[in-house]
């Protein structure tokens, strides 16, 4: 499989991912009908990517290929299906969160690096492709983004680390495609830990306890 293919795969699998969540959060958080899930889907699963390729200075991938909005769409149409089975289960929609989040940064710091972007600039549009449709989606509903709160425990730091790993093994010339895979599966463990284990980055000194 050539590194453009599994990069395309991994992009995929992470817009599914988002757009499973994004919907399944519309879904418990808000009153919406079937137009309002499979926008917020759609957004959550599609936004980041638009702003970082809005950033590079290149037509989003979104209106490029047919593949990305379809699976948005799908996953959008079988998260408002089944979200009778789903809406009541918390950790398969932080596992799909992570998902996305873990694939989105890693695809997102790779696309920059191949545009001749430095290293620092490839990671912090990592992050910003991983936490951007979710943010945009809390905006909607609402609420906090999920990058902000303190309460959703470690969650940009993650999508950094993984960026990162990727960002730095492409500057020192390791470009082999199993390395975006390295750094997803970096960010997908250390978000779920911090799930488990509860960690959360540094308060400000003299803030109320969470």
């Amino acid at each position: 499989m050539s590194t453009q293919t599994l990069i395309l795969v991994l992009d995929l699998i992470g817009i599914l991912a988002f757009a499973i969540d994004g919907s399944l959060t519309a879904i418990r958080t808000a009153r919406v009908d079937i137009v309002g899930v499979l926008t917020l889907g759609m957004v959550t699963a599609l936004g980041g990517g638009v702003i970082r390729d809005l950033l590079l200075g290149v037509t989003p991938a979104t209106f490029q290929d047919w593949r990305y909005i379809c699976t948005a769409l799908l996953g959008a149409t079988a998260a408002f299906f089944l979200s009778r089975q789903l809406t009541h289960l918390t950790k398969p929609i932080l596992v799909f969160d992570a998902a996305g989040l873990s694939l989105f940064a890693v695809i997102g710091s790779t696309k920059a690096l191949e545009l001749g972007f430095g290293p620092l600039q490839a990671t912090l549009l990592g992050v910003v492709t991983g936490v951007g449709g979710g943010t945009i989606r809390d905006v909607l509903l609402n609420r906090v983004p999920t990058v902000l709160s303190a309460n959703s425990h470690l969650y940009a730091t993650p999508a950094l680390l993984g960026a990162g790993l990727v960002a730095t093994f492409y500057t020192v010339g390791l470009t082999w495609g199993w390395i975006a895979v390295v750094g997803a599966l970096l960010c997908f463990t250390v978000r779920l830990l911090s799930l488990l284990y509860r960690w959360s980055a540094p308060s400000p000194p003299g803030a109320p306890p969470l």
